[in-house]
């Protein structure tokens, strides 16, 4: 006989999971899922002392799994300067934003400040280095584009970094010069002198992030993260933010952490303290390895075999030679490590692809699941290459969304419809894991389900209507597909008995909306983790 229920949600539309079917409600016990079924079948579960939650008709899911997002540097950035293009739509207000914290802010310290989309200014460029003077003579300012991988800084900064108009550009970074004079503009690995000289975070900051984000998560039914890329912002302490949080039940969302690798990470120091993929447990677990190979398409700095638009050939930017990828690749694999590889153009999708390929060589892990992490302009062959090797996609449909009018503009419209292809990957039986890639894009997970469901654009614009996917695959890439690339399928994912008692119930049942209601005009409800209620709409945390 199963024991009474501590919490049963009724009355609704329960999605249990892509191959689990739709019920009326669902039973949780010990924070786990007790039973699902009809409200009648659920009714002898509820005893005197279970809490039982009308639904009225809301629909209820697995939690939400953001498979690729930076739950610590988005905590940060959400206590710097707001530069997205909502809040900073003008080069003007930009500019003003900058030189109001500036105003702030003691003389020589740093302005820091995220989130422009220069495609989306008033103005279509970047902002430079004298503009950014004009208005904090007295600071050092670091501006970075959504996608985090192209940054704006100005003159005091670049002079604590050190670059000047004599700087040679590194492998893999560039620095923009016009008539030999530095606009402040930097790629990449170009920006490493930069990031050395800014302040660093204290623990109890660190820790304080991770809360603030992991918060805003639980607000839109998010209850499991990948951090992607451990130790980008602060190195090593990062990791101990993260065991401090945890300690302190400041870690409010069951974080998979990824650890940065390649130059400037810190896997050999983890490696040396006994840290691998799978140290943990199911709240904070050592995931795995990131390297990046290249940059972004919207920035021009992916890596692709065909040219980009524009007078001059432009090919983007591979960060790291052949042969440094493939010995970085075949260390972490021989340590046991899972990777996942940043790469977005299929230049360097495809080193990616040699390097696994030779590391598998040396030793076997067929379920070792190494994924490609954006995986965004691809071939059919890369993809079947991909099946052959058990290598998984995270990719960010929300791109399409977001960037896919500035995608055609630097692409053309073919290569930008056949990008980040949910139908072709779903099709050859891969486990696409949907993901933000947070702060580049909202946490917000409705833009990225209206992206998987209609492939239109911010805009409107259709773009790759063939990649259009069905709404329950939509969710089961949000959740399932989450769980399964970071090899934690059977404890979460999907609401049947014995699994992780986490669920998001969202303010209507998405089922019977339309793709606008849901981009536009649907909202979570309620956050349970854990089986217990941790946020409620109605009265904010349950914590």
């Amino acid at each position: 006989m199963l024991p009474k229920a501590d919490l049963v949600l009724r009355n609704g539309r329960v999605w249990a999971g892509l191959t689990d079917g739709v019920t009326e409600a669902v039973a949780l016990w010990a924070g786990r899922v007790l039973a699902t079924g009809t409200d009648d079948e659920i009714a002898p579960l509820i005893g005197p002392r279970t809490r039982v939650v009308d639904l009225r008709g809301r629909l209820a899911t697995p939690g939400l799994n953001d498979a690729h997002m930076h739950l610590l540097p988005l905590g940060v950035c959400m206590a710097e300067v707001d530069l997205r293009p909502a809040a900073a739509p003008t080069l003007d207000i930009l500019l003003a934003k900058i030189g109001a914290a500036a105003a702030r802010t003691p003389a020589g310290e740093w302005v820091l400040a995220r989130g422009y989309d220069h495609f989306k200014l008033d103005v279509g460029r970047h902002p430079t280095r004298d503009e950014l003077d004009a208005v904090a003579p007295g600071h050092p300012v670091y501006v970075v584009r959504t996608c985090g991988h192209l940054a704006v800084a100005n003159s005091m900064a670049l002079r604590l970094a050190g670059i000047d108009e004599t700087s040679i550009a590194p492998q893999g970074g560039a620095i923009e010069k016009l008539d030999g004079k530095l606009t402040g503009l930097l790629a990449e690995n170009a920006r490493d002198p930069v990031k050395a000289v800014l302040p660093d975070p204290s623990e109890a900051q660190l820790v304080e992030a991770i809360d603030r984000a992991g918060r805003l998560c639980l607000s839109q039914g998010i209850t499991s993260v990948m951090d992607a890329a451990v130790g980008i912002r602060a190195g090593y302490p990062e990791l101990r933010a993260y065991q401090r949080a945890k300690r302190e039940g400041r870690l409010p969302v069951r974080t998979y952490q990824c650890l940065l690798g390649g130059p400037g990470g810190i896997v050999e120091e983890a490696y040396a303290n006994g840290l691998l993929s799978g140290t943990g447990d199911d709240r904070l677990m050592l995931g795995a390895v990131k390297i990046f190979t290249d940059g972004s398409a919207g920035g021009r700095t992916a890596a692709m075999s065909e040219s980009y638009l524009g007078e001059t050939p432009e090919h983007g930017i591979l960060c790291l030679k052949p042969e440094e990828l493939n010995d970085y690749v075949l260390d972490y694999h021989l340590k046991g490590y899972q990777m996942a590889i940043h790469a977005i153009g299929d230049t360097a999708i495809q080193q990616t692809l040699d390097a696994y390929d030779l590391a598998f060589k040396a030793e076997a892990a067929p379920d070792r699941r190494h994924r490609i992490e954006h995986c965004g302009f691809l071939s059919d062959a890369q993809i079947d290459r991909m099946v052959a090797l058990s290598v998984q996609p995270v990719p960010q449909p929300i791109f399409m969304v977001d960037f896919g009018d500035l995608y055609v503009s630097v692409v053309g419209e073919e290569r930008a419809a056949a990008a980040y292809p949910m139908r072709r990957w779903i099709n050859a039986r891969l486990f696409p894991a949907a993901s933000s890639d947070a702060p580049v894009c909202d946490t917000n997970p409705f833009p990225n389900i209206y992206g998987m469901i209609t492939r239109q654009t911010g805009k409107g614009t259709p773009l790759g209507g063939q990649e259009r996917i069905r709404l329950d695959e939509a969710l089961s890439a949000m959740t399932y597909n989450g769980a399964y690339v970071a090899h934690a399928e059977r404890s979460k994912g999907r609401l049947v008995p014995g699994q992780l008692a986490d669920i998001a119930v969202f303010s209507r049942d998405l089922f019977e909306a339309t793709p606008d209601e849901i981009h536009h005009d649907t909202v979570c409800d309620l956050t349970i983790l854990d089986g217990e209620i941790v946020y409620d709409r109605m009265v904010g945390s349950g914590r």
